[in-house]
C-alpha cells in the first residue's frame, strides 16, 4: 500500500481497536473503542520514575550522551542556566539510553500495550518531555494534532502510544488536552501554526481544528498513564507554574505493521523537513525516511516481523 489513508481493516464483532486480551475489563476495551484513550493510575513506581528522572538530568548536565539522541533545549535560557534542566524541554529517540529505554521494557507496560498491538511489539518512538515554566508565551504548547502524521506505518490501529506522567499533571502545567473520539476520523493535514509566538521545530499541528469537538484536560497524578491511538486529536497547554512538568512515553506498534510510501500525501512535507535535519546533523548524503525509523526501531517483545 502506498496510500497514507490506509486504515486498519476493521475486526469483525464489537472491537475494532483493541485485542482479545484477560488484561483489560470489558468496560475499558468499550471505553478505549469509544474515545480512544485509557488512564491506568499508578501504573508505574515512584523508584522508576525517580531513576528516569535522575538519567534526565545527567543528560542535561552532558554527563551521559546518549547516540541518536536529540536534546531539544531552549537556546535564549543557556546563557541563564547554562547546561541544566532549566534549559533542556524533550529528550528524543532515547532508544541508546539503557536507563531510560527501561520504560519500553516494563512488564507492566507491555501488558496493556500487547492489548493493542498483540505480542510481538516494537518501541518505535521515544521521549521524555520536560515542560518548562512559560507563562508570557506559547513556545512550548504543542498545538493540537494526531501522531500518525509523523509515522510511515500501517495500520493505525496497532499502534499505541504510552504516556506517564512523572509527577502531577494539571490545566496550571500544561497537561494532555484530548478530543475523544477523534480516533474514528481520517488523518488531517498538519503543518506550523500561526502563533503570536515562535514555533519549535517539528511541532506540527492540524491545519484545520474544530473548535466544535469537546476538549478533555487529563489531569494525571505521579505513575499514572494513558494509552492512546495515534489518530486520536492531542495537544497540550503552556507551563504556568515555576516548575517542570515531566513525561516519559513511547509509542509502540506491532512488528506486523509495514511501511507506506508517503509520497504525494499529506505527511510528504514532514518527511523532507525530518530527512533534511538528520542529513544536516549527521552529514549524511543519502537518507530516506525509513532508515531513520529503523534507525530507532527496537524489538521489546515477541518477533520482529516487518518494522
Amino acid at each position: 500500500p502506498t496510500s497514507a489513508q490506509v486504515s486498519a481493516v476493521p475486526q469483525a464483532g464489537r472491537f475494532r481497536y483493541t485485542l482479545d486480551n484477560d488484561v483489560l475489563t470489558t468496560e475499558q476495551r468499550q471505553f478505549y473503542e469509544d474515545n480512544g484513550y485509557l488512564v491506568i493510575k499508578k501504573l508505574i513506581s515512584d523508584e522508576d520514575i525517580e531513576r528516569f528522572r535522575k538519567e534526565f538530568v545527567r543528560i542535561c548536565k552532558r554527563e551521559v550522551t546518549p547516540p541518536g539522541a536529540m536534546i531539544m533545549k531552549d537556546e535564549a535560557l543557556r546563557s541563564q542556566y547554562g547546561q541544566s534542566e532549566k534549559v533542556v524541554n524533550k529528550v528524543q529517540d532515547f532508544q541508546e539510553d539503557k536507563e531510560l529505554f527501561r520504560y519500553c521494557t516494563l512488564p507492566e507496560v507491555l501488558k496493556y500495550v500487547e492489548c493493542f498491538t498483540g505480542p510481538n511489539i516494537m518501541a518505535m518512538h521515544t521521549m521524555l518531555i520536560n515542560k518548562l515554566p512559560d507563562s508570557d508565551t506559547q513556545t512550548f504548547l504543542h498545538p493540537m494534532h494526531q501522531d500518525l502524521h509523523y509515522f510511515p506505518f500501517r495500520p493505525a490501529a496497532r499502534i499505541v502510544c504510552s504516556w506517564t506522567a512523572m509527577e502531577r499533571a494539571d490545566q496550571d502545567n500544561g497537561c494532555l488536552v484530548v478530543q475523544p473520539g477523534t480516533h474514528r476520523q481520517p488523518l488531517k493535514p498538519h503543518g506550523y501554526p500561526e502563533l503570536e509566538g515562535k514555533a519549535n521545530k517539528l511541532f506540527h499541528g492540524l491545519l484545520d481544528e474544530d473548535e466544535k469537538i469537546p476538549k478533555v484536560h487529563l489531569v494525571m497524578e505521579k505513575g499514572d498513564t494513558v494509552f492512546f491511538h495515534p489518530l486520536l486529536i492531542h495537544g497540550s497547554g503552556i507551563n504556568k507554574t515555576s516548575g517542570f512538568r515531566k513525561s516519559i512515553s513511547c509509542h509502540f506498534a506491532s512488528s506486523e505493521c509495514y511501511y507506506i510510501d508517503v509520497k504525494n500525501t499529506s505527511q510528504e512535507h514532514l518527511e523532507k523537513e525530518l530527512v533534511e535535519m538528520v542529513r544536516k546533523k549527521y552529514d549524511a548524503t543519502s537518507v530516506e525516511l525509513r532508515d531513520i525509523w529503523n534507525f530507532r526501531a527496537r524489538l521489546v517483545q515477541g518477533e520482529r516481523i516487518n518494522l
